[in-house]
């Protein structure tokens, strides 16, 4: 019954908007109320299924899934020409990554509740977005997972481009651009595995238990992790985030930084550093250098901006960097903060870019230079601007502090001095951070209030529950990290079995291959 249960997790979303279709977009309230009823139902299916595979740690897991322990475990033959399948399951990595999506995608519904345009179509877009990152998630077969991984881009610029703000054209056009690119990089080294491993098959699970050759290691694991990093924003590539960000409506901001961000990540660990694990001996530590803008650089740039969307795209900037310091240090601590870095970033910055929504609504400005005093008219949406602000600083309490804590103690555990010298200045930069945080929310929320904001009102019902989730989530991880962390240590421990395994063929290679 798990099983089938966890099977309609991405088959809801998609059974919405075959629902909806044949009804007319005049109906905007029945339209509204059957996605706000399909998001709460599978918020509470993955809630559901979450406790089930708490309560199954510790109990063998499906034998065909080996070396993973994943529940829940489906596998039908899907493209019998090639041997693709339809091969889902679950671990605590994905499970947890699942519950954030479930959660930022019923935050976005309701979020978007007052959107203005055609509201048929985009609540239809939002929920073949879901479908998507659900079944990217979910999938354990890699052409299964390429097909939904490509989904959310498509769905992404129509968004964007039709109810964004701004430059919303050029902003969707350079985010869509950005992520095939990187979508063509891991689409060829997908295909090179296939022919390289001598297998005949897309199973992660079947594919990791092979060694492949280390000249294609060499090449493609580089060109595979770069791929993935692309959709994290990872140095170089991180100049689609801010436009991307400040010219798409709330809820698209909320998806693209709490969920679709984190699928570059994901793939990272899950797939190039589970299936190429000598070569990411190698060239992990080559990726600690491009952090030193992630995580250094970033709050520098934010400090700069009078944008409210602008600043938190570069604070995510320098958050996601600090998941690739937790996976570049190769330790089980690192990994596993960079995994609890997943989750709860997603959380912060779905509350950060809710509550910028909410204040934008009302003011129909983002610079910070045009606001002052609106804490008066607007407590609950200030109180949660501030709390945002506070979880992001790494506040002790919230999931923040538990997650980069974790990624600092497992970074400097690692012996390469530019691992250390970077999570050093990582340490520092939360500095440059508070300074941020604490000037943007002053220049808001304190001061002389323009006359002009005399008629603001503060959230109602469904803004302030969206808020109060959200907030609760954040908490909620702080404050009890350890059933979290144990379930994903279970999930971690076959990846950095795996890596350790390679550590002694890696360490002789050296970058010549």
């Amino acid at each position: 019954m798990d099983t089938l249960l966890f099977n309609l997790i991405w088959l809801v979303p998609l059974f919405t908007v075959l629902v909806c279709a044949p009804i007319p977009s005049a109906k905007a309230k029945l339209i509204k109320g059957i996605h706000g009823t399909s998001a709460t139902l599978v918020l509470l299916l993955v809630g559901y299924l979450t406790y089930r595979l708490y309560m199954l740690s510790g109990t063998p897991a499906n034998e065909a899934t080996a070396p993973l322990l994943l529940q829940f475990f489906t596998d039908i033959p899907w493209i019998t020409a090639f041997n693709a399948h339809y091969m889902v399951g679950a671990d605590g990595l994905n499970m947890f990554l699942l519950l954030l999506t479930a959660v930022i995608v019923w935050a976005g519904v309701f979020v978007s509740w007052e959107i203005k345009g055609n509201q048929k179509v985009f609540f239809a877009l939002i929920q073949m977005l879901a479908t998507s990152v659900y079944g990217v998630f979910m999938s354990m077969d890699l052409i299964l997972f390429f097909v939904f991984y490509e989904m959310e881009a498509l769905c992404m610029y129509l968004m964007i481009a039709g109810y964004g703000s701004g430059r919303k054209d050029y902003g969707g056009k350079k985010l869509t651009l950005t992520l095939a690119f990187g979508s063509s990089m891991i689409l060829a080294t997908l295909f090179g595995l296939y022919f390289e491993s001598g297998i005949n098959s897309w199973s992660i699970m079947e594919l990791s238990k092979i060694t492949i050759p280390m000249d294609f290691q060499m090449w493609a694991f580089p060109l595979m992790f770069m791929g993935f990093a692309v959709s994290s924003s990872l140095f170089p590539f991180h100049f689609w985030s801010p436009d991307g960000h400040a010219s798409a409506p709330t809820a698209v901001s909320m998806l693209a930084a709490g969920v679709m961000m984190k699928m570059g990540a994901y793939g990272c660990l899950r797939i190039a550093m589970f299936l190429m694990p000598e070569a990411a001996k190698i060239w992990l530590p080559w990726v600690v250098a491009f952090l030193i803008f992630n995580v250094v650089l970033g709050p520098f740039i934010a400090l700069r901006h009078k944008d409210l969307k602008y600043i938190t795209a570069y604070s995510s900037i320098s958050h996601l960097g600090l998941i690739f310091l937790g996976l570049a240090a190769i330790t089980p601590v690192g990994l596993r903060g960079a995994a609890l870095q997943m989750i709860s970033h997603g959380f912060l910055t779905g509350l950060f870019f809710a509550t910028i929504g909410m204040i934008y609504e009302r003011t129909h400005t983002r610079d910070i230079t045009q606001m002052g005093g609106i804490m008066r008219k607007m407590p609950f949406l200030g109180v949660g601007f501030v709390i945002a602000g506070f979880a992001g600083l790494g506040l002790p309490g919230f999931s923040g502090f538990v997650a980069e804590s974790t990624i600092f103690i497992g970074a400097f555990a690692q012996e390469s001095t530019l691992t250390r010298i970077v999570t050093i200045l990582a340490i520092l930069s939360i500095t440059t951070t508070a300074v941020y945080i604490l000037q943007t929310a002053n220049r808001m929320l304190h001061g002389n209030m323009p006359a002009k904001y005399e008629t603001l009102t503060d959230g109602c019902f469904r803004e302030k529950l969206v808020i109060i989730v959200l907030v609760a989530c954040l908490l909620l991880i702080g404050i009890f990290p350890g059933w979290i962390s144990n379930m994903l240590d279970q999930s971690i421990a076959p990846i950095f079995a795996k890596i350790s395994a390679a550590a002694s063929s890696a360490s002789t290679a050296g970058i010549g291959g």
